[in-house]
């Protein structure tokens, strides 16, 4: 005699994805605790089924009793509704991206300088007389026209008040003078190593601080806001990712240097204890020599909402900033030579690589420019030469924007994971061709390639550098076009594009993967936590142009519905 599977209660929908592929006809998707324990055709269940007699706390209002005769099962029913494994950002910085989307804070780019600095009025009026203004989001190259910024704007508007104004990359700070005296910098500060004070041809600060040097500042800056003010940012955050379908995160390292990776785990054991945690989170801090605080993470956090999975570290900068580290020079070198530069030499990263390797951890390292990415895929091809085998767990590379031809295939490989961030594509129309020229240009985010080479995808947004919508992030993979503009035409690079079901893929099963939780993580299937979405329309199979029309019905994480 068969067993039936005990459940808790059970969600149908008209079609679903299942993280491998699309599944024919309506499914069903049976859940105990935190578990899926069944999934199939929704005919099947009262056969396969039964109920464990514990009911489902109140987030079933309206849920239909589906079972006939015997035992009952809560059972809430989308028939018109698109059944999926919940979206997981594998690459966001949740400290910023809470902060600048809560009223501590502001994001936008602007039309320019002046519209930049106007902007500012409504955050000026609402914080405290004295306080700190800090947006992020310029970006002047998008400016009309693309100059960029100097303090002497910004002290007009507010000569007795700190403004910090943190570039859309986040890679750069802008300043007032007030600021700059603030923080103590003055035209004969020395900037820490990857970093620089820009000065003006007289010698005289400009107010625009860079890589090492921003990020160093950071911290001072975000100081005055209290705790129950973050908290709260946190919740903010919480509420519009679960409504945006997301169920999991990779909070990852946002600066390199030791005690500045705004990786807050302080702030997420609070709202774990008050069970105010709805987004599945995987901490990602700095790989750093002498530091044990992902051992002391990992001993601390065993929740399976809550843990620690690996390091983080920068192998260079950004293309648009040329400190991105390329193989040739730029393009439009700004000094001969222009290459870029990697923000750890060589021999001390693959010193770091074996520490980690060593320890049994996984490593995600930012690498853009062609050769940071070749450098990266010999370290870890040195490793798995002398293993004798793949790494386990697996290694991930973050951004790869730019390849040299016969690295695309070496990912497959070697097991490491592409994480990659959709909506970087068009951040900058023009900007690969004017930076790198056009016989680079063609071995710009290839997805299309990696994927035929057998390559692992993990999507993310990278927020607060793009926004956190995964259905935008899907349309840009799927079309090469913008997600605000839908520009260019045609898409840029068209033979990169992938499909739905494949970007779909990316964002749940090679999340996971890159979370190194692809066992439990990612998939509709039995055994695996129960962390889906309900959709109102079937986005593997619909018109590009109406995968970003597509609304979240219902998300659940761990089995809690939270949405």
């Amino acid at each position: 005699m068969r067993v039936r599977a005990g459940a808790d209660y059970a969600v149908m929908a008209g079609c679903g994805f299942s993280g491998d592929g699309v599944l024919g006809g309506a499914v069903a998707v049976a859940v105990r605790g935190d578990r899926i324990v069944w999934t199939g055709p929704p005919a099947a269940l009262a056969d396969a089924v039964a109920w464990s007699g514990k009911e489902p706390c109140g987030v079933f209002e309206g849920a239909k009793n589906a079972m006939a005769g015997g035992a009952s099962l809560p059972v809430l029913e989308f028939p018109e509704g698109f059944l999926m494994p919940g979206f997981h950002d594998a690459h966001i910085h949740m400290f910023h991206t809470a902060l600048y989307l809560s009223p501590l804070a502001e994001r936008y780019c602007g039309e320019n300088e002046a519209d930049a600095v106007a902007r500012l009025a409504p955050l000026a009026a609402r914080r405290p007389e004295g306080g700190w203004l800090l947006t992020q989001g310029w970006r002047d190259y998008l400016w009309n026209p693309p100059v960029a910024p100097t303090k002497a704007s910004l002290d007009a508007a507010y000569p007795n008040r700190p403004v910090a104004m943190y570039s859309g990359d986040a890679h750069t700070l802008w300043l007032n003078s007030c600021a700059l005296e603030r923080l103590g910098i003055t035209e004969s500060s020395v900037p820490p190593a990857g970093g620089s004070y820009d000065k003006d041809a007289s010698g005289c600060l400009t107010g625009i601080v860079r890589e090492a040097a921003a990020m160093q500042l950071m911290p001072r800056i975000v100081a005055e806001f209290s705790p129950e003010e973050l908290l709260d940012a946190y919740r903010g955050l919480f509420a519009q990712l679960n409504a945006e379908g997301i169920t999991s995160v990779c909070d990852v390292s946002l600066m390199a240097l030791p005690g500045l990776d705004f990786v807050r785990d302080d702030l997420y054991q609070q709202l774990l204890d008050a069970g105010q945690l709805t987004v599945r989170t995987h901490l990602f801090p700095t790989l750093l020599d002498g530091s044990d605080r992902l051992a002391q993470l990992q001993q601390q956090l065993n929740h399976p909402l809550l843990q620690a999975q690996g390091y983080k570290q920068f192998f260079d900068g950004v293309s648009s900033q040329h400190t991105a580290w390329v193989h040739s020079p730029y393009t439009n070198p700004r000094f001969p030579g222009d290459n870029g530069r990697p923000t750890v030499e060589p021999q001390e990263m693959r010193r770091l690589l074996a520490k980690a390797h060593a320890e049994g951890q996984p490593v995600r390292i930012h690498a853009i420019g062609d050769e940071a990415i070749h450098q990266l895929l010999d370290f870890f091809e040195e490793e798995a030469a002398a293993d004798g085998a793949l790494a386990e767990p697996r290694n991930a590379i973050e951004h790869l924007e730019n390849f040299q031809p016969a690295d695309m295939g070496r990912l497959a490989r070697l097991g490491v994971v592409a994480s990659v961030q959709p909506r970087h594509i068009t951040l900058d129309p023009g900007g690969p061709e004017r930076d790198l020229g056009p016989a680079r240009v063609p071995y710009m985010w290839p997805f299309r390639t990696l994927l035929d080479e057998g390559a692992t995808l993990a999507f993310g947004t990278d927020s607060p550098v793009t926004a956190t919508n995964p259905l935008d992030a899907v349309y840009t993979a799927v079309t090469r076009q913008d997600a605000d503009t839908h520009q260019p035409e045609g898409g840029w690079l068209p033979a990169q594009c992938i499909t739905a079901q494949e970007a779909l893929r990316a964002y749940t099963v090679g999340s996971a993967a890159a979370a190194n939780r692809g066992h439990e993580l990612g998939r509709l299937a039995p055994g695996y936590l129960a962390d889906f979405i309900v959709l109102d329309r079937n986005v593997a199979t619909c018109e590009a142009a109406d995968i970003q029309k597509a609304c979240v019905r219902a998300t659940f994480v761990g089995g809690r519905r939270v949405f």
